[in-house]
């Protein structure tokens, strides 16, 4: 029953985000910015700005679908955002570009998060069917314990990658306003809009962190009522 409050609860949570970013994100794309500049043109001299010229900007499917790839050293911009001018395509993609200059400059965190990736994947494919079957044996064999145990260590890494995604986030979005600042790409109410656009993104990373520690400290109170 706890599990079920904790999932509800954030649940919940999650979506009052998610729907506050969408109707940010929709509400700023209407608003064109002043110096008309898309977002396939905000990244590339946002880029070049910062002495980046090896990563390439390129146009992918979908909504919110934005990313950067240090792999192959491209910033992904979605439909919506690579060809719009709008308020919103300049802040997400500032902001896409706010993580390859962290790559460029080796950001500490943003390296940290990089180590865990492949760690993270095999805790993140294989923490629920350990810890489904820890609780399945936990009341009837003492192996139980040590099983539900071994899934939570493996469902701690995503928690503590959950954590140390949020300077990595954060920093970006600080690295994309003081930019789009300076450069007077956005300023005065566009600029406002443009951060709080930003702001709501990072909440829904922040969200699922806390969400992930929620649930890693009830698997840790199931262990420790046992004992």
């Amino acid at each position: 029953m706890g599990y079920w409050i904790i999932f509800g609860v954030f649940m919940i949570l999650s979506w009052i985000v998610s729907r506050t970013l969408q109707s940010r994100i929709e509400k700023y794309s209407k608003e064109r910015l002043s110096s008309g500049l898309t977002g396939k043109e905000v990244a590339e001299k946002m880029l070049h700005d910062n002495g980046i010229y090896d990563v390439q900007v390129v146009s992918t499917h979908g909504m919110l679908t934005d990313h950067y790839n240090p792999a192959t050293k491209t910033v992904n911009l979605s439909e919506g955002v690579y060809g719009s001018n709008s308020v919103a395509a300049a802040a997400v993609a500032a902001h896409e570009c706010g993580h390859a200059v962290q790559h460029a400059t080796a950001y500490s965190w943003l390296s940290l998060r990089s180590a865990m990736v492949p760690a993270v994947q095999f805790g993140s494919n294989f923490s629920q069917w350990v810890l489904l079957a820890g609780l399945l044996l936990l009341y009837v064999s003492a192996i139980g314990k040590y099983i539900l145990i071994a899934g939570i260590v493996l469902f701690a890494l995503t928690t503590l990658f959950a954590f140390i995604t949020l300077p990595v986030e954060y920093n970006a979005s600080a690295r994309a306003l003081e930019w789009l600042d300076a450069t007077g790409i956005t300023y005065g109410e566009e600029h406002d809009h443009a951060a709080d656009a930003l702001k709501w993104a990072a909440r829904t990373y922040v969200v699922a962190a806390l969400s992930s520690l929620a649930t890693l400290l009830y698997y840790i109170a199931l262990v420790t009522r046992r004992d």
